[in-house]
């Protein structure tokens, strides 16, 4: 048994395209017309995913087949199928980028690939990277090309007579600050953030029904799967979960894994709650803690809430910002440090360089988890950490893990579904 439906994975040679824009330009086209889009992100992100469920109306999971793992993409992608009209995949860096790559997906799920290139400052060069994409893996299902930021009509023609009579062409999109999406130093700026979201999304759409991807791409067979239903371990467990401007960086299927285990997720703002709430688990998400620090710091009330929480001896899980909330202090950019939770010994600063990156797995005492790492501050403390992650690409080691009690801490984002069993251990009363 198998489910079918229009499918396609946009793609670039490399980051910074513009593909998240066009592909949520593309969804809001196709949701505007009535239809049902789901849209996926490949590779671990937290940041294009808010814009594309924001486009498509619909959750925004993660395709990856090292850490999401192939059987679980598989179901992910059949159970959409069964349900919506469109499929849209977004890539992750570069077509060919990574180990595996967002070429390694469309190649195993046999969905075609529409390369969209920013054509800014080139003329006939784009039909040899076009060429260069369609040719260079045999066999890989390839829909065309898409040029971007175009500076006009004229350039357009130039590019159009760039191409290989073979290889199909979409059209173009035009430089357009009306469509573009801001961004800051983890990628672009957060969904809830761009006030005027909408209208940029009603732009983007507006530009792409005026190209070849305003018709539906080929229907594509996707096979049965399912996922495996964990135990309940977590039942009557309560685990608030941090959520606002300052930790927002949750994967869906991270939230779907504690739900399935048993707990019940209740939602808690450490900007603008005065108390923890009643639970048994706190977890700590990512986010951007370093640039709400004097409202973190003075909302005293809450830190004294989770300090109790701690010292209650009760489970709390933190990554990435969620770490740099554990710690005694933090400093932004500009030097200005403000006083966190200080359950971690230790001070973060930011860096004007990226700090870490890339796709790492850990053996914890609960058990493996994988995950991936992406981080702009450095961290001194003195604490000797519990366990290093292991990089995917070579198995060198990786982020420390800090354990002081029930708190778990490290600058890794971990993919719960890779081992709910070894998650259940993490947020265990």
């Amino acid at each position: 048994m198998s489910a079918t439906c229009p499918a396609l994975l946009l793609s670039a040679p490399a980051s910074g395209q513009g593909k998240t824009t066009v592909t949520a330009g593309l969804a809001r086209h196709h949701r505007n017309q009535g239809r049902i889009v789901r849209v996926f992100k490949t590779g671990p992100d937290f940041l294009d995913p808010m814009i594309l469920e924001r486009a498509s109306g619909q959750p925004v999971y993660q395709l990856d087949l090292w850490m999401v793992g192939e059987r679980d993409c598989k179901a992910l992608l059949y159970r959409a199928a069964q349900e919506a009209d469109l499929i849209l995949i977004e890539g992750v860096m570069g077509l060919f980028d990574g180990t595996p790559s967002s070429a390694d997906l469309a190649a195993l799920f046999g969905v075609p690939v529409l390369a969209l290139i920013n054509a800014h400052a080139m003329a006939q060069t784009f039909g040899a990277v076009a060429y260069g994409l369609a040719h260079y893996r045999p066999q890989l299902p390839f829909a065309g090309v898409l040029a971007n930021r175009v500076a006009g009509p004229g350039h357009a023609e130039l590019l159009a007579e760039s191409l290989p009579p073979d290889l199909r062409y979409f059209g173009w999109l035009p430089r357009d600050g009306e469509i573009a999406l801001p961004d800051r130093h983890l990628g672009l700026v957060q969904a809830a953030e761009i006030a005027d979201l909408e209208s940029r999304l009603a732009s983007a759409a507006a530009r792409v029904a005026n190209t070849g991807l305003a018709r539906l791409p080929p229907a594509v067979s996707f096979p049965a799967a399912s996922m495996e239903t964990p135990p309940l371990l977590l039942k009557n467990t309560r685990i608030g979960i941090a959520r606002d401007t300052a930790f927002a960086f949750l994967y869906p299927a991270n939230l779907d894994t504690l739900r399935a285990l048993g707990a019940e997720l209740v939602f808690f703002s450490p900007l603008a709650d005065q108390e923890l709430p009643q639970v048994d688990s706190v977890y700590l998400p990512g986010g951007y803690p370093e640039l709400h620090l004097d409202t973190l710091a003075s909302n005293t009330s809450m830190r004294e809430s989770l300090r109790r929480h701690h010292q209650a001896g009760k489970p709390l899980y933190a990554e990435c910002g969620g770490l740099l909330y554990t710690l005694e202090s933090l400093a932004d950019k500009a030097g200005h440090r403000a006083p966190m939770l200080g359950l971690l010994p230790g001070h973060a600063a930011l860096q004007a360089k990226l700090a870490g990156l890339g796709m790492q797995g850990v053996h914890l005492l609960e058990g493996e988890l994988r995950g991936h790492t992406f981080h702009h501050s450095k961290l001194e403390t003195p604490l000797k950490p519990l366990a290093h992650g292991y990089r995917q690409r070579d198995g060198k080691p990786g982020e420390a893990v800090y354990r002081v009690g029930r708190l778990t801490a490290s600058y890794l984002h971990l993919y719960f579904a890779s081992n709910p069993a070894a998650t259940a251990r993490l947020f265990a009363p």
